[in-house]
């Protein structure tokens, strides 16, 4: 379920400051229509932390219809820190959600024993498998491997965000034993050569925004264990991803977007800020010469 490239989309503005439903339509059906094997709708990505109630239902009703046209996974990212909040979230989930991406609990920074038992908790909750969100930067909470591993074993949660800023050892720990059925989903752009490389499934990756059907192959080198390959593509996408990511997420990707008449502004909501001409003129550039144009 979780194999392969998930694309995590932007939620496009238009020049009013509302959502631009139909931009998000054909973002889209751009990734899926490259091999992308499904989308995330309401992550870090979407601004999920600036839209209305009103506005999350509207981009899940796109994102909904469009994975369902075409046989795609469509995971919903369900925000909060409190473990009673996020399950009602979940309960509340409509149809056509295949999967939660549900993040490690933010700011309160329970033990490893707390959050063991919150994702176990949620996962009785749940009507969809769980996917964790680990971004220890963003949280400020550690997760072990063993942590991880002990919580891969329940059978509704499917598999890990992993985004902890690198190859860590944790990260070889967990790639070297991992659950039947626990998948590892690459979420640090840059890093997911070598996470495949070492066991992981595939990646939820915001670069993949752009150069999809190339993300997809990289995948398919690794499985395929055409290391030559993987390594080849693997560096060039991670130079591209370094430069979408030079400013906040996602004030480049957008900006790229843009500018590339892909979507109608290159807008964010505060507290983020439009990324600079030269962040996005620097990212332009790197598409262009890895190659992914073509």
């Amino acid at each position: 379920m979780l194999r392969g490239i998930h694309v995590p989309l932007v939620t496009p503005f238009a020049p009013s400051g509302e959502v631009a439903l139909d931009a998000v339509e054909r973002l889209a059906v751009q990734a899926l229509d490259q091999g992308a094997a499904g989308l995330v709708a309401l992550g870090t990505t979407g601004e999920v932390a600036a839209l209305s109630g009103e506005e999350r239902s509207q981009v899940i009703e796109v994102c909904g219809r469009l994975c369902a046209e075409r046989g795609a996974l469509l995971t919903v990212g369900v925000t909060g820190n409190d473990t009673r909040s996020v399950a009602g979230a979940l309960r509340e989930l409509p149809e056509g959600v295949g999967a939660a991406l549900v993040t490690v609990p933010y700011f309160l920074r329970p033990s490893e024993r707390g959050v063991i038992a919150h994702f176990e908790a949620l996962a009785e909750e749940t009507p969809v498998p769980l996917v964790i969100y680990h971004i220890p930067y963003r949280t400020g909470q550690a997760v072990g491997a063993a942590t991880l591993r002990r919580l891969g074993a329940h059978p509704r949660i499917a598999g890990v965000k992993l985004a902890v800023g690198g190859v860590d050892q944790d990260t070889v720990d967990l790639l070297g034993d991992l659950p039947e059925g626990f998948e590892v989903l690459g979420g640090d752009d840059p890093f997911v050569s070598p996470l495949l490389a070492l066991g992981a499934s595939g990646g939820i990756l915001a670069s993949a925004h752009f150069a999809t059907q190339a993300f997809v192959e990289l995948v398919d080198a690794w499985q395929a264990g055409d290391a030559p390959r993987g390594r080849e593509l693997g560096h060039r996408l991670a130079r591209m991803s370094a430069a979408l990511f030079a400013e906040p997420n996602p004030t480049v990707i957008k900006g790229v977007l843009h500018a590339r008449g892909l979507i109608p502004t290159p807008d964010v909501r505060l507290p983020l800020l439009p990324a600079s001409a030269d962040a996005v003129a620097r990212a332009d550039l790197a598409i262009k010469d890895g190659r992914f144009d073509g």
